[in-house]
C-alpha cells in the first residue's frame, strides 16, 4: 500500500468586527480572526497538510489571498476543493490529527461539533479527524491572545 504523511501550520491574528470559525462551525467569541477568507485557522492547516502529502504545492498556491474569488470564502469550500484535488491524484484520506493552540475561547467543547462539520465536507468518518486543544502558556503571540495557531497531520494513502 502506498501510504503519505502530510504537516500542515497555520496562523491568524485576532481582529474585532469578524466573526470566529474553527474547524467550520462559528464558535462565540468576542473576537474573530483576520485574513482573506473567513480565516479558519484549522481548516487552512489541514488543507496544507492534505495537499503536502500528495505533493500538490499548498494552500497559498491553489487559493491564493491576492485572487478576489476567495475573498471572505467559507473555508469549508477550500478543504472539499482541496479534497477533490486529492481524490483526482489517485488518494484517499485516512485520518488527520489536529492540534488548536489558543489562550481563549475554550476550544474542547466544540470539538465534536469541529469533527463532525470536518468529516461532512470531507466525507469520511468523524472518527478519522482527530482534534485536540492547547495554549502556549502565556507565552508568544498565542499566549498575549494576539491569535490563534492550528498544526495538522494527516495521512493519506493511494486507491
Amino acid at each position: 500500500m502506498n501510504i503519505r504523511v502530510g504537516f500542515g501550520y497555520d496562523v491568524h491574528v485576532f481582529a474585532e468586527n469578524r466573526d470566529l470559525w474553527l474547524g467550520g462551525i462559528k464558535i462565540e467569541h468576542t473576537v474573530g480572526l483576520l485574513g482573506h477568507s473567513d480565516a479558519d485557522v484549522l481548516i487552512h492547516a489541514l488543507c496544507d497538510a492534505i495537499l503536502g502529502a500528495a505533493n500538490l504545492r499548498d494552500i497559498g498556491f491553489h487559493f491564493p489571498d491576492t485572487a478576489g474569488e476567495y475573498k471572505n470564502i467559507d473555508s469549508k469550500i477550500l478543504l472539499k476543493d482541496t479534497l477533490i484535488l486529492l481524490r483526482e491524484k489517485g488518494y484517499e484520506f485516512g485520518n488527520a490529527d489536529c492540534t488548536v493552540c489558543a489562550e481563549s475561547p475554550k476550544i474542547n467543547p466544540h470539538i465534536p461539533n469541529m469533527q463532525e462539520c470536518l468529516a461532512g465536507v470531507m466525507q469520511v468518518d468523524a472518527d478519522s479527524i482527530s482534534i485536540k486543544a492547547t495554549t502556549s502558556e502565556k507565552m508568544g503571540f498565542v499566549g498575549r491572545s494576539e491569535g490563534m495557531a492550528a498544526y495538522a497531520t494527516v495521512l493519506i494513502y493511494k486507491k
